[in-house]
């Protein structure tokens, strides 16, 4: 969705509020394709600053759908957003040097979705477990070790014998 701030930008003292909606269905980055599993409609609160400056206060909440981390189960990732940016009209960003580059904002409007995607990328996750003690799976075979165990050899040698065991398996008569 897009948002004209053009009122908010010409009038000083000027306050807006309104609920946009996000349309996005799916998050698309470097690291895949997420699901959106629900989301709320976005606040939003437009403040005249004056000089051409607005500052653009929101939030809103996205539940994304990622695989854990350990055992590639689907887990359901909420984001609480809230978030506040200043931004510059068009007119006086050509005579700042100020320009911070803001993606989502195209002229005098603002793409709603560009900056919930961003919003969503700043609070990205480090590591989604579907709970704590999760066991992953099974080196071997594959098997959700959560699910219970698999009875695949799990032995790994030391390999500071590794020398050792060489020498026995070039000397072994078959």
């Amino acid at each position: 969705m897009v948002v004209n701030l053009t009122n908010v930008f010409t009038r000083e003292g000027q306050v807006q509020q309104l609920e946009a909606s996000y349309d996005a269905d799916v998050l698309t980055n470097r690291l895949g394709v997420f699901p959106i599993k629900e989301k709320s409609p976005v606040v939003l609160q437009f403040f005249n600053k004056g000089q051409s400056k607005v500052l653009v206060e929101g939030h809103t909440t996205v539940t994304v759908v990622f695989a854990c981390d350990r055992c590639l189960e689907n887990v359901d990732h909420t984001f609480d957003l809230s978030f506040a940016y200043e931004v510059v009209s068009p007119d006086a960003s050509e005579n700042s040097s100020d320009e911070e580059g803001l993606c989502f904002m195209e002229g005098y409007y603002i793409n709603v979705d560009s900056l919930i995607n961003n919003e969503i990328l700043l609070n990205w996750p480090m590591k989604v477990l579907c709970r704590l003690d999760c066991k992953g799976i099974c080196k071997v075979c594959g098997k959700n070790l959560n699910e219970g165990d698999c009875d695949c050899d799990n032995f790994v040698p030391d390999p500071r014998m590794a020398a050792i065991k060489d020498i026995f398996n070039a000397n072994k008569e078959v």
